[in-house]
């Protein structure tokens, strides 16, 4: 059972930068298929990005080309970073791990983002 925790949101001004972080313990996630997906005010959680075990990535039209997915299995660890954030973009940021194919497995507790204007 992979256990994910997010961390590094935080409040953040228009045209700022961010990166999160999604450290995963109890397992090797390194077969893994990670995904970010978020949540904001008073909407269900949407697709933010996701990073397969061989590096391939795709994101949402929302955040293509602001927002870029890492990983690094040495560190057991996956990334987001976020570029140009736009008040759009505050939300609560949950990472995920699933195995190549098939639903997500495991999901961290979320991180909020704040974006202000």
């Amino acid at each position: 059972q992979v256990t994910l925790a997010e961390s590094g949101g935080g409040l953040v001004q228009a045209g700022d930068s961010l990166r999160l972080y999604c450290l995963a313990s109890g397992c090797d996630i390194s077969a893994y298929r990670m995904g970010w997906f978020r949540q904001r005010p008073g909407a269900g959680r949407e697709f933010v990005g996701v990073i397969t075990w061989n590096g391939d990535t795709t994101y949402a039209a929302s955040v293509e080309g602001r927002f870029t997915t890492t990983r690094s299995n040495r560190k057991n660890t996956v990334y987001l970073q976020m570029d140009s954030l736009q008040p759009e973009d505050t939300a609560v940021y949950y990472c995920a791990a699933g195995l190549p194919t098939g639903s997500y497995e495991s999901w961290g507790q979320g991180t909020k983002v704040t974006v202000s204007s």
